[in-house]
């Protein structure tokens, strides 16, 4: 499939990742850019998906904003999830021709680059057939929830929003224990380092998480974009 650009953004607000991948989608879509993958962190975070319950986010605004908690509605499928500190969210913005598109492989194979991490770890990821993201036993790892967005001057779609991987312990309890997560009620959430007792920071997992991504996909080449350069999609 060529060359994949990749881009490790730090935390930036979710605001923001969002606009970046909007100007993404608009060139990726004319065939002006390469397939990006974004790999960030947000602040404190509830993103509310197309299958909106309201009901699912248990706490008050007084409660929200107390504890700094930003809330987005936003176009992806699925319902309600958290992001924040300690959780690589990866925003692939890659192009799918109309020919022989397969909307489900596309989220089977964001499941297999993550399942293929955790192997990394001795750790044995795994699939619910009701549900989408990777989970180890009963407990969820990785909440994925993406947007088909037709491309602007190609017969195909270009992706956006993607995949949220727990890394640091704790952040299992910080944030989801204020919602119902993506609806889901009978099993838990888990972290990379709760699963292996490691300490581990973000930036190494986006870093192992790369050649993951590029074997599963069929790219031949990652290529990294300074942060500065996405940012200049945007400002156009």
């Amino acid at each position: 499939m060529g060359m994949l650009d990749t881009a490790k953004l730090g935390r930036i607000e979710y605001g923001e990742a969002w606009d970046l991948q909007k100007a993404l989608i608009r060139d990726i879509g004319a065939g002006e850019r390469e397939d990006t993958l974004l790999l960030l962190e947000h602040p404190p975070t509830y993103t509310i998906g197309t299958d909106r319950h309201p009901e699912h986010l248990l706490m008050s605004p007084d409660e929200l904003k107390r504890r700094g908690i930003s809330v987005f509605e936003i176009d992806r499928g699925g319902d309600i999830t958290y992001h924040g500190p300690g959780q690589l969210v990866g925003y692939p913005l890659l192009y799918l021709d109309a020919e022989g598109l397969d909307l489900h492989k596309y989220l089977r194979d964001l499941e297999e680059s993550l399942i293929r991490l955790l192997a990394e770890f001795g750790l044995v990821g795994g699939r619910k057939p009701e549900y989408t993201g990777v989970w180890i036993g009963d407990r969820k790892v990785a909440a994925i929830g993406v947007k088909f967005n037709r491309a602007r001057a190609r017969r195909g779609f270009v992706t956006s929003h993607g995949f949220a991987f727990n890394v640091k312990r704790g952040v299992e309890q910080e944030g989801f224990g204020g919602i119902v997560p993506c609806g889901i009620q009978e099993y838990g959430v888990t972290s990379l380092e709760a699963e292996t007792g490691l300490t581990l920071e973000v930036e190494e997992i986006a870093e192992r998480v790369l050649p993951h991504f590029r074997d599963v996909f069929g790219y031949g080449s990652l290529r990294t974009v300074t942060e500065a350069a996405i940012r200049s999609t945007a400002a156009r």
